[in-house]
């Protein structure tokens, strides 16, 4: 097996868009079911009852996908001609991939020789059309890499706990993204009351799962929030004995990252060299802290060893401010905050125990409450924003324009002219 059909069968994919136009049922339900495959969880699948000349006259008006395929019962020199229409009317590094009737070897090489990815001869399973497209995804974009986002408190009772969740539950419901949620804290996680769920695990158990490649038993241990949200169901750890090592716990991120786009961890209350080793290779971290002076210091301070912990850089470190107006005859005012920290402050939250408080005691989602819902979508979503972009832009800039079915048949096209 190549090493691109070997990533194929064990990785997320890339940011992509693909477009199948068929009249055969069985191949427009294949396509439809990728959307179940966790490989595909990047990747917009969309199915059109159609052959080639849809595909043209679709692509007149809007910009094409990644990959387009072409489903044909007859492949003659007329559906060459109506490739290279096609090719006219879209971009030069979208990829193509025909099903044919035939299984005709010289006609397989003719097709690659115009640069189209794969052959396919109908009937055609969800499996073989899985694994075609993956690997013609790969060869075009190549591996890209899932985000690791990484929450902490600069002291105890700041929110860092409520935050992750707010921010899973936001990626996932509202920006539609595949996450996953995870504790660092053993024994001392909270994530089970507030998403109402029994820890069926430990970290420690997770660990040893991801040390022996063990898929299975790790996704037993992950309780399922939505369809697009995933938490680790630990919890259940000694809370006063030695947990995991930062080897250990690094070994598990690097299983769960290829799977999931979005890795998002609650450090409060975990050991600080599991805490160093996370910020050490997160993506983007969230500094919580409160409006009191005792809670911005220590934030300060944290800041600063975060950033001499990556090598000088703070870009990708994020201030939180929670719970503004608890307290306000002790809070540091805003103007203030600024002026002392030498650092923006990326979103103020206000204290709001019912929103807060209320749903995590009764175990209800944030995203469930509308007012929470809309704090969360123009309060801290944006704070993302940077690894949102990334995450769906890394691919097309890591693949270019060569190579592609459409970039090969227009190179034809213009050396003909």
């Amino acid at each position: 097996m190549s090493e691109v059909d070997s990533q194929a069968t064990s990785i997320l994919l890339p940011a992509s868009s693909v477009a199948v136009y068929s009249k055969d049922q069985k191949t427009l339900q294949a396509a439809r079911d990728l959307e179940n495959d966790w490989r595909f969880a990047r990747v917009s699948v969309q199915d059109e009852e159609g052959d080639v000349e849809n595909a043209i006259a679709t692509y007149q008006d809007i910009a094409s996908p990644t990959l387009i395929i072409i489903q044909t019962d007859v492949i003659d020199k007329s559906f060459t001609a109506r490739l290279e229409e096609l090719a006219g009317h879209c971009e030069a590094g979208t990829s193509a991939i025909i099903v044919g009737p035939d299984n005709d070897v010289n006609l397989y090489r003719r097709l690659i020789d115009m640069g189209v990815s794969d052959y396919l001869v109908r009937p055609i399973s969800s499996a073989d059309l899985a694994k075609v497209v993956s690997k013609a995804l790969i060869e075009k974009i190549g591996v890209t890499g899932s985000r690791l986002v990484a929450v902490m408190g600069a002291k105890g009772g700041v929110g860092s706990s409520i935050i992750s969740e707010a921010l899973a539950c936001g990626l996932t419901d509202i920006l539609g993204q595949k996450a996953i949620l995870l504790d660092a804290s053993g024994g001392w996680s909270t994530l089970a009351v507030g998403l109402g769920f029994e820890p069926s695990t430990t970290l420690s158990e997770a660990v040893r799962a991801a040390e022996n490649a063990d898929e299975d038993s790790l996704k037993r241990m992950l309780y399922t929030v939505s369809d697009k949200l995933s938490v680790l169901a630990t919890g259940g750890d000694v809370m006063l004995e030695q947990g995991v090592s930062p080897d250990q716990l690094e070994t598990l991120i690097d299983m769960l990252m290829v799977k999931y786009p979005f890795v998002i961890v609650d450090l409060s209350q975990s050991a600080a060299a599991l805490q160093k080793i996370i910020l050490t290779r997160a993506n983007q971290i969230l500094v919580t802290a409160t409006p009191t002076l005792p809670a911005l210091r220590l934030a300060r301070s944290l800041i600063q060893e975060v950033k001499e912990v990556r090598g000088g850089e703070d870009s990708d470190v994020s201030l939180i401010v929670n719970m503004q107006g608890q307290a306000p005859a002790n809070e540091v005012s805003k103007s203030d905050i600024e002026k002392a920290m030498e650092f923006s402050v990326a979103a103020y939250l206000p204290y709001d125990a019912k929103m807060f408080l209320g749903n995590e005691s009764e175990s209800r989602k944030l995203t469930d409450d509308k007012v929470a819902r809309d704090l969360i979508k123009k309060t801290l979503l944006p704070v993302l924003q940077k690894s949102l972009t990334e995450i769906t832009t890394e691919g097309a800039e890591e693949g270019g324009e060569e190579g592609g079915f459409l970039g090969n048949l227009l190179g034809k096209l213009k050396s003909k002219g």
